[in-house]
């Protein structure tokens, strides 16, 4: 994935996801080691308040449209809620006002376990709230992937050079 190919692959959203585990991993090694000094009442309602606000809402609205868009405030509710760059605020305005803690780990736990272990990140506006591939996606996808032989290896002829003939679709913009 580069600026001009925003997509990602089997394998380079499986290594992408590797690296929010890392980050995972850190987070939950700190928590455990600094378990008693957490208080957790905070570190509940920081946890929660991500899917509280940003996640509930569009998921009811979704089941209750079913077939029909979502309107376009529970992505960016989403969106706002599960960004890193909120997190980082949130957590520097706690610090300020409130304490430094340890507590504040529920902030990368929860980012990175929904983007390490569920595989969801941002919510682009083109695409269903709730995880659905996307007819324009998997033709892509069909598309991108090459074709192998019988031993595994790619196969002369269809290749990566073939994401050229869909460069136009809402799928490579999405």
């Amino acid at each position: 994935m580069d600026a001009k190919n925003r997509f990602e692959t089997k394998v380079t959203f499986a290594l992408s996801r590797l690296e929010w585990l890392g980050f995972l991993a850190v987070s939950l090694v700190l928590a455990v080691q600094h378990r008693t000094e957490i208080r957790w009442g905070v570190f509940v309602l920081l946890f929660t308040v991500i899917d509280a606000v940003g996640y509930i809402p569009g998921a009811i609205a979704f089941r209750r449209r079913p077939g029909r868009p979502v309107p376009r405030g529970y992505y960016v509710a989403y969106n706002t809620m599960h960004s890193l760059v909120t997190a980082g605020v949130l957590a520097g305005a706690w610090a300020l006002f409130v304490r430094p803690e340890w507590a504040l780990l529920a902030l990368p736990i929860h980012l990175m376990g929904d983007r390490a272990l569920f595989g969801n990140s941002l919510k682009p506006f083109g695409v269903a709230f709730e995880p659905e591939t996307s007819p324009a996606f998997r033709s892509f996808e069909q598309e991108y992937e090459p074709e192998r032989d019988a031993r595994g290896f790619h196969a002369p002829g269809k290749s990566a050079s073939a994401a050229h003939s869909v460069e136009g679709t809402d799928a490579v913009r999405a």
